[in-house]
């Protein structure tokens, strides 16, 4: 993995790249969220007093394995507790896009969301729209491949491999892993010595089934479907990274959001840690709780063979990884995703230190990435 280098501190602009825009794609057909459904689930029940006077807070997240903390912590009520009779309204995602065009349209305050995402988002609104606040997840992430077909790494070329979504944090990964084999790609078309095929990560498993892939390259709990269905793990993407580190998932938050309600944020981030914690010391019922969220939100909890192996491949940490997303930035630059991207002032890790604190817990490193 190449070293982080050193990003100059000033604003710059998002290249106009053609067939990309990131942010503007809505996956959903109706609304923002998962088919514009907003999740019906009946929360823990808003109790006491309401954090400074607010009715709701609106929160999204993706109902993928890599969003454990939101899972566990909505199931469990553990964010909610720490709001006291601020109520949680949340709401389920398929895509990054569609989750940022819904914060910048003040229809959710916080979300987990992945690394590229939060950059491409913070880019094109020229650092106006979110901070990064918390990490949530890192890794998580495999290439499988039908065993068949794509027996080493070295059989890539000429096949047929899966991403969720164009330019989405996998995509660049993938195009980024490619690019350093010596296998050229068109980013747009996803054309070239390999094909990259983009497609919703619902859709993969029976894609993959069906032998109309070779192969997808999917963060959890796709990945370990995939496996499932008789594919086999060609690469974990740990392997590529120092100390096998890399963010999948953090929290952002309306910059509008944070300044009037820094009350709130703040509350939210005591959950998020509490809910970490408890995950990492309770595995086995955090799981449990996940799945039951999932059953909530998409009515259907994974099988055993799934949930388990897909469990075990997700770190979760308090910890943004920052100098992890600037790697990804220069991934993205490279595929010609981005052109200089802007991440100075991304993070405001101020109120997870202050919580850390609070907790006797060392603060967290923004790796000079943070708001003035």
């Amino acid at each position: 993995m190449p070293a982080t280098r050193t990003i100059r501190r000033r604003r710059r602009t998002v290249a106009a790249v053609a067939a990309l825009p990131l942010l503007a794609v809505v996956l959903g057909a109706c609304g923002y969220g998962s088919e514009g459904e907003k999740d019906e689930k009946v929360a823990p029940a808003a109790k006491g007093e309401k954090i400074g006077g607010l009715d709701e807070v609106k929160i999204g997240y993706f109902a993928n394995i890599t969003h454990a903390t939101a899972l566990v912590g909505l199931q469990e009520g553990l964010i909610q507790k720490e709001l006291g009779g601020t109520k949680i309204k949340p709401q389920v995602f398929n895509a990054g896009p569609s989750e940022i065009e819904a914060l910048n349209a003040g229809a959710i305050d916080i979300g987990w969301i992945g690394p590229s995402p939060s950059i491409n988002g913070f880019t094109k609104s020229k650092g106006q729209n979110l901070r990064i606040i918390s990490g949530s997840a890192s890794g998580g992430v495999s290439l499988v491949v039908n065993p068949k077909k794509i027996k080493s790494l070295d059989d890539l070329k000429g096949k047929r491999i899966a991403t969720p979504q164009l330019g989405n944090t996998q995509d660049v990964a993938l195009l980024n892993y490619l690019s350093e084999k010596g296998l050229k790609v068109d980013t747009n078309t996803g054309k070239g010595d390999v094909t990259v095929i983009r497609q919703d990560n619902k859709q993969i498993p029976a894609s993959f089934e069906s032998g109309s892939l070779d192969g997808a390259w999917v963060p959890e709990p796709t990945a370990s479907k995939l496996v499932a269905g008789g594919g086999s793990v060609l690469l974990d993407e740990k392997k590529l990274w120092k100390d096998g580190k890399f963010v999948i998932t953090n929290v952002i938050v309306s910059q509008k959001f944070l300044k009037e309600h820094p009350d709130v944020v703040e509350a939210v981030l005591r959950g998020s840690v509490k809910t970490n914690a408890w995950i990492n010391e309770n595995p086995d019922e955090a799981k449990a709780a996940a799945n039951a969220k999932l059953k909530a939100d998409s009515g259907a909890a994974l099988p055993p063979e799934v949930i388990d192996p897909a469990w075990k491949n997700v770190d979760i940490t308090d910890d943004p990884l920052a100098s992890t997303l600037s790697v990804s930035s220069e991934h993205a630059v490279k595929a010609g995703l981005l052109e200089d991207p802007l991440l100075d002032g991304i993070y405001d890790l101020s109120l997870l230190n202050k919580v850390l604190k609070a907790d006797g817990k060392p603060a967290i490193d923004d790796a000079g990435l943070g708001a003035e």
